[in-house]
């Protein structure tokens, strides 16, 4: 299967792209309504649900654009382990199908294993950091 090496950078910047698109939208879910989600109605900015939209909204659009990348991906990738233990591990903690966790802890990998491997070969970062 080595003959997929050469597509690596590439498909790294499709993996940050399809993941920032999706995270994005559970941001504007809670900001700003779109898709509607009932529980948050009336949500509070200064709440840990209104961080979290914050969060990700403009750290799924930095990771979109491939800007600033692997401090955004860190800091998100801590978001969602968060999310995971606060929202969905005091039921069963090993047991995601089980806890409803499953995207908060898939995010939490995706976002780490950005962080370390980088933007990818469409990305701002790429741009910035021309030596």
């Amino acid at each position: 299967m080595n003959f997929l090496n050469k597509f690596q950078p590439v498909l790294l910047s499709v993996l940050r792209v399809a993941a920032a698109y999706m995270f994005v939208q559970h941001g504007t879910a809670k900001l700003f309504g779109i898709p509607y989600v009932e529980m948050f109605d009336g949500l509070q900015l200064a709440s840990m649900y209104g961080v979290a939209g914050i969060l990700e909204v403009f750290g799924g659009l930095l990771l979109l654009l491939g800007l600033f990348t692997r401090p955004v991906a860190f800091i998100l990738s801590g978001q969602m382990a968060a999310a995971y233990f606060i929202g969905h591990a005091a039921t069963t903690p090993l047991v995601p199908f089980m806890n409803g966790g499953e995207a908060a802890a898939l995010f939490s990998f995706i976002f780490l294993y950005i962080a370390a491997a980088g933007a990818g070969a469409w990305a701002l970062d790429n741009k910035f950091n021309k030596q």
